[in-house]
């Protein structure tokens, strides 16, 4: 007698042998998706289209617009590209993947690449997807792992496992090639044909796809000058001291070298934001607002107020106002296709008012200032504020950067600053941290602190937090005049030490248990790192504690 088991996809049940794999059913749905389904959840657990059902399950399938079938949709694409350049160019030709860039990661060879050799790649990429080749799990012992690395050439790699405490470890498989990814795969390349690849130079290309927040078409790729060379300045500075990737860092770590690199580090950010400082200064007969924009986590408050030292240190006196206490009343706030309140939105902000208040003190008047009282969702009035001299306006606020915002004053006027932790530090050649993981990594730790939020609080506002910013922030990136990295090189783990405990809490039945368990396996890369050696004026105290601009 066959056994069977009942499964439920969309409130419908079904009867399989028992043991029939994910990629036996999927197809009975994929006319259901407009993308390809590459995952699946199976009773709230995240799970491989070659996944076996053993028992009676809920199925919900998952394609490339959801953040998880997204990031398998990378993984697989960097694996295929892996793949075409190792037949193309050798077994011991390499790629590293370094940072977001463009809707896309930017990618350098180990090799002199030319457009020509790019054109072949992506030609045998397709080639690929064509013949729809598997995409396996393989596991394997540590040992022979980080041998058959060391033979194609990848030591770091090989470092990079030796770092691991688990005797066997799963790889994945691609014809003849093998490689170690973090974040799950999807079965085969056929999955993978949304692709593009685009030479930028010095052996440098990207790789762009769709995205959850733009999964119709890959556009165009438009270069952002600002965002590259602060990735460049990071990348360069990795080399010099030489940390690159998580290996590079546990070394310093275990060798008790750790306590200087903080130092180094945070002399460098320091320098960072006095040269930011000094250019502010050069214009003081010009510029009397500098608008501070940057996604969630990024260390705006700390920066902002570091800053506000460096003008003060070139005679200037800084005057300090949040965008926040500009939100029209309650009543009248815009709301969402779900109809909750969008606070996030810029229709949100009293922008006449605003543009009227920043004029009036630019004026050299006397005016009322707003503080919002939330609690009331309106307005009140107890302070006010007359600009001298010597005074510089600080403000910022989610929609800093957006043009339409005192649109009424002259661009000479102003000086826009975008703040992110840009982060250049990777797991290994083809594991990159990318800076979302390191922002929700601080603010997990933050809100649990500060407002006593859970993770799971925290996870399940990030979405609606990052779609904000794909809208409100990201687009107008480019119109600042000066970009700052707020990453440290240090900084995952010293997050690893107080987010660990915090994301094993989330217990199995939780919705976020599997990203929770995402990040615990992002983090077992990484030593812990104490905090008694940073600085109470670094960004990262405003995650952890110990801040004298917060506590």
């Amino acid at each position: 007698m066959i056994e069977t088991v009942n499964v439920t996809i969309n409130d419908k049940k079904y009867k399989y042998s028992k043991d029939v794999t994910l990629l036996e059913i999927y197809k009975e749905h994929q006319t259901e998706f407009k993308y390809p389904i590459i995952l699946a959840r199976v009773n709230n657990r995240l799970k491989e289209l070659s996944s076996k059902i053993k028992e009676d399950s809920t199925v919900e399938f998952i394609d490339l617009t959801s953040p998880e079938g997204n990031r398998a949709h990378v993984n697989g694409l960097v694996f295929m590209l892996l793949y075409a350049v190792k037949k193309l160019y050798g077994k011991t030709a390499n790629i590293t993947v370094q940072h977001s860039l463009d809707k896309g990661i930017y990618i350098q060879t180990s090799f002199k690449l030319t457009e020509e050799k790019l054109e072949k790649i992506k030609i045998l990429m397709k080639e690929i997807v064509k013949k729809d080749l598997p995409i396996t799990k393989v596991t394997i012992d540590r040992i022979e792992a980080m041998k058959y690395f060391v033979e194609i050439g990848n030591q770091t790699k090989a470092d990079t496992l030796k770092y691991n405490t688990d005797n066997y470890i799963t790889l994945y498989r691609l014809g003849s090639i093998y490689d170690y990814f973090y974040n799950k795969m999807p079965p085969s390349t056929g999955k993978l044909k949304d692709f593009d690849l685009t030479y930028i130079k010095d052996n440098g290309f990207t790789l762009r796809f769709p995205t959850v927040y733009i999964n119709d078409k890959i556009k165009k790729y438009e270069h952002h000058p600002h965002m590259f060379e602060v990735f460049a300045e990071y990348k360069e500075w990795a080399k010099l001291i030489g940390v690159k990737n998580s290996v590079d860092l546990n070394k310093v770590v275990s060798t008790g070298k750790i306590s200087d690199l903080i130092k180094i580090d945070e002399t460098l950010q320091s320098n960072r934001l006095l040269n930011v400082a000094k250019a502010i200064n050069t214009r003081k007969n010009k510029v009397k607002v500098v608008l501070m924009a940057g996604p969630s986590s990024s260390g705006k408050t700390t920066t902002s107020r570091k800053l506000c030292m460096y003008l003060k240190s070139f005679g200037l006196e800084p005057q300090t106002i949040g965008m926040d206490d500009y939100f029209v009343e309650k009543e009248e706030t815009p709301r969402d296709k779900n109809g909750n309140y969008d606070f996030e939105c810029l229709e949100a902000i009293d922008l006449k008012l605003f543009d009227k208040v920043i004029s009036d003190l630019l004026d050299g008047k006397k005016v009322k200032l707003p503080t919002y009282n939330f609690g009331l969702g309106k307005k009140e009035y107890h302070n006010e504020m007359q600009l001298g001299d010597k005074d510089i306006l600080i403000i910022e606020g989610i929609h800093a950067l957006d043009p339409k915002i005192l649109s009424n004053i002259s661009r000479e006027k102003k000086f826009k600053i975008y703040i992110s932790p840009l982060t250049e530090l990777s797991i290994d050649d083809h594991n990159r941290i990318p800076t979302t993981d390191n922002r929700l990594l601080r603010r997990i730790v933050r809100d649990n602190r500060t407002r006593n939020y859970s993770v799971e609080n925290t996870i399940k506002q990030w979405p609606s937090v990052r779609l904000g910013e794909e809208k409100y922030i990201f687009p107008y990136q480019d119109e600042s005049d000066a970009t700052i990295n707020s990453a440290a090189i240090y900084e995952i783990g010293v997050l690893k030490t107080y987010a660990e405990p915090l994301l094993y809490s989330v217990e199995s039945d939780s919705p976020c248990y599997e990203e929770a368990k995402r990040l615990i396996n992002f983090l077992r890369s990484f030593l812990p790192i104490p905090s008694e050696s940073i600085p109470q004026d670094a960004v990262i105290r405003e995650f952890i504690g110990g801040s004298y601009f917060h506590e």
